[in-house]
């Protein structure tokens, strides 16, 4: 039944909005400048995706998939605070939270979309 949902997740592709404004008006509230983000099933950014982008926010994508998207969120948030008081850096909270690790460390992989694992960015949290 897992490998059946993993199949499932594996195959789906968010809808993707290019020349977005979306991530621009995000950076003026934000520590890092965003270029893309994925929310729900749609990913926002602020030029032409190229395919290592594309596929770390497709790797969001996934991960909110698996958590229903809202358990993601909220789960994004919370650790992303616990690295804001962990360092006292709201970059180092952002490029330690498991979630981005997880996308970092596989949007380079051509075939990590098709081969990953549902819940890889457990594997993330104590790295």
């Amino acid at each position: 039944m897992v490998e059946k949902i993993r199949k499932c997740i594996s195959s789906k592709r968010p809808i993707v909005f290019e020349d977005s404004k979306i991530p621009v008006w995000l950076s003026k509230i934000n520590p890092i400048e965003i270029y893309a983000l994925s929310f729900a099933c749609f990913v926002f950014c602020r030029g032409k995706l190229n395919d290592i982008t594309r596929r770390h926010e497709t790797i969001h994508y996934h991960q909110q998939l698996e958590m229903l998207f809202v358990g993601q969120w909220l789960m994004y948030g919370i650790f992303w605070l616990i690295g804001l008081i962990k360092h006292r850096d709201t970059k180092k909270a952002y490029y330690l939270n498991p979630f981005e690790k997880e996308a970092y460390d596989n949007d380079q992989k051509s075939d990590y979309l098709n081969k990953r694992k549902m819940w890889n960015w457990i594997n993330y949290i104590k790295q």
